[in-house]
């Protein structure tokens, strides 16, 4: 008895007429009693001494305690595992939450540099329409003067074959 790293101190005592065992140290769940308390299979009737079914009953406590062990040490079990679940949920989603606000940040430069792509194509072809205007210009006062030129040969040539 005992055993599993328990330290709990468990003693059997039998009253004066070796009828009922006293178990002291020992916490026993309502099933475990309920079970106790039913009648024994019809095969294993009271035979023998007192001390025959005081063994029978250590033992039949025993199996309880160590069935009872079990259970707990299941649904412990079943916690730790709840909570390692969790945990891992929690580091997935802490994970997840990572990638998004990278794959985030990258989109946002991709966007950055994408507008600032677009913001020089935009600044480029208006300095190149300015240029154009401005070639246009220099091209309508060179036409200007040329004509003005022209006129004026035109003039002389007549004036010229005129005298």
């Amino acid at each position: 008895m005992g055993g599993g790293g328990s330290t709990r101190r468990v003693t059997f005592e039998a009253d004066e007429n070796e009828n009922i065992t006293v178990v002291k140290g020992v916490r026993l769940s309502d099933s475990v009693i309920d079970r106790m308390k039913e009648p024994s299979p019809p095969g294993r009737q009271h035979r023998g001494s007192g001390a025959v079914n005081d063994e029978d009953l250590k033992k039949r406590i025993a199996e309880e305690l160590a069935l009872e062990r079990a259970r707990r040490d299941s649904e412990a079990q079943k916690r730790r595992l709840k909570q390692e679940q969790m945990y891992v949920r929690d580091e997935f989603g802490k994970l997840l939450e990572r990638e998004r606000i990278s794959s985030n940040e990258h989109l946002t430069r991709a966007i950055l540099r994408e507008r600032a792509a677009t913001e020089e194509e935009r600044q480029k072809a208006q300095r190149f329409a300015r240029q154009l205007e401005e070639k246009d210009r220099e091209l309508k006062k060179h036409d200007a003067y040329y004509k003005e030129q022209l006129a004026r040969l035109e003039e002389r040539v007549k004036h010229f074959f005129s005298l």
